[in-house]
């Protein structure tokens, strides 16, 4: 049995996921515009992208609460309290 929460367990995967996908577009993106895409591009993107997801899983695992927060304090309507409501 996971001592994890379903909480902690979902965010953690949306963050590897995310972070993954973000990464890999990205990178790849990055990489074209700099060096051009040629036969050796994928052997320039792949460490480029392994790079970006060692750096971006943690930052989005950390950062997401934040950006969680400040998403509801941006839409909180005034004179409300803050309460968490399912996205309509």
């Amino acid at each position: 049995m996971s001592r994890i929460k379903p909480a902690r367990q979902r965010q953690l995967v949306f963050g590897f996921y995310m972070s993954g996908i973000m990464s890999l577009l990205m990178s790849g993106v990055i990489t074209s515009i700099n060096t051009g895409i040629d036969s050796e591009f994928v052997y320039r993107w792949m460490p480029a992208f392994v790079v970006a997801w060692a750096v971006a899983f943690p930052l989005v695992t950390f950062i997401a609460p934040i950006a969680v927060k400040l998403t509801e304090m941006t839409l909180a309507r005034p004179g409300k309290e803050n309460k968490r409501t399912p996205v309509n």
